[in-house]
């Protein structure tokens, strides 16, 4: 058996078989490029979500500090006012004591006055 071919009928099959292998290679390409184009894009919707649910979490723990600071806060203005309530600041303390002392010198001198009009008596 033998084969006989003209050259447009060689052309021809040439020709189509080299359409149908490029066309082959272009369609498994443009197939590569779909599934690699859907696996970037379910990529970046992961990572999009992740950042989402970041800045939620760092929203959240920013929300935290911001009124624990507030406490502070309030706690600090609230110990700021009593402090004048509870202790005396040093100075008071001095002029109070030094009063003090000045009654009680007082008194002694009174107290020996009395015991010298005592004892002369």
């Amino acid at each position: 058996m033998s084969l006989q071919l003209d050259l447009w009928q060689l052309i021809t099959l040439l020709g189509g078989m080299s359409t149908f292998f490029i066309g082959s290679i272009a369609a498994m390409s443009k197939m590569m490029v779909g599934q690699f184009e859907k696996h970037l894009d379910d990529r970046f919707a992961a990572q999009e979500e992740l950042r989402r649910e970041g800045r939620a979490k760092s929203e959240q723990r920013f929300d935290r500090l911001e009124q624990a600071n507030i406490d502070r806060e309030r706690e600090m203005l609230k110990l700021r006012a009593e402090l004048p309530v509870h202790y005396v600041r040093r100075e008071d303390a001095i002029r109070a004591e030094t009063v003090i002392n000045a009654k009680l010198d007082a008194l002694a001198v009174k107290i020996d006055a009395v015991a010298e009009r005592q004892k002369r008596t």
